[in-house]
């Protein structure tokens, strides 16, 4: 996605914070969010390099990011990343909450590792950012978390990773009311089948093929469908909004 120089742009003065941010939908959002006026924080864990190419394409285009390690599930280094994200830019506005991980096994196959691994990064992970919003998130702000349709779809595979994201959809639920009082708004979104890493790894072409035929426009989303739509979700239009889970998946549930 190329960075636009928009006249008005809806996140002037908004300093956002995207996990997960080198790659995938994150990636796009973090540009999206650059791209109407916020600093951006671009987290990662392992993939410092890619985390490093988001930044200078934000920053070529005029606009501020630092790329921030953390491992979301970690609660010291989430705390460390809220702290130093606040440190570079005096303040937080946005929390994307992208990092996670999916795994495609049937619930007899999964291991207690798997299991473990995919509790702690989309769950545990979504938990420490939440608690760490709680006091540092600036009054006013926005959150959003990354769900998946597959909580609607119900695919054999999927159980454990929909498990997962059956949990943040309640946290948003809950959370949601208990920021309402400082005028932070907590919406989730639920993308379908979306053209990235994540989704296209072990899937056929046959396969690709039938889920995106599965939507009404006969596509997979791309990334830049779900990042412009988090831009909305987290821009003063949208403020009303709190508390909901919304699909972002072309009609397919």
């Amino acid at each position: 996605m190329d960075i636009k120089r928009n006249i008005m742009k809806r996140l002037n003065g908004k300093v956002a914070l995207v996990t997960g941010s080198s790659r995938g939908i994150g990636a796009v959002t973090a540009i999206a969010l650059a791209e109407n006026g916020a600093k951006v924080i671009v987290n990662y864990n392992g993939s410092k390099n890619a985390a490093d190419e988001i930044v200078e394409k934000i920053k070529s285009s005029g606009a501020e990011a630092i790329a921030l390690k953390a491992d979301v599930s970690k609660e010291a280094e989430v705390e460390n990343l809220f702290n130093e994200a606040i440190a570079a830019f005096g303040k937080l506005d946005i929390l994307i909450n992208n990092a996670g991980i999916m795994m495609t096994k049937p619930i007899a196959q999964t291991s207690t590792e798997d299991f473990d691994q995919m509790f702690n990064i989309n769950v545990k992970g979504v938990f420490n950012t939440l608690r760490q919003a709680a006091t540092k998130l600036h009054d006013g702000g926005s959150i959003v978390n990354l769900s998946s349709t597959v909580t609607r779809t119900l695919f054999p595979g999927y159980g454990t990773y929909c498990a997962t994201k059956g949990a943040v959809e309640q946290f948003t639920r809950i959370f949601a009311k208990e920021m309402g009082s400082r005028g932070i708004n907590v919406n989730a979104v639920a993308p379908g089948p979306t053209e990235t890493e994540l989704f296209l790894d072990g899937k056929s072409e046959e396969g690709v093929a039938r889920l995106a035929a599965s939507s009404a426009f006969g596509r997979l989303g791309q990334p830049e469908d779900i990042a412009n739509f988090i831009v909305n979700m987290v821009s003063e239009d949208s403020k009303w909004v709190s508390g909901q889970i919304i699909g972002a998946n072309g009609a397919m549930a």
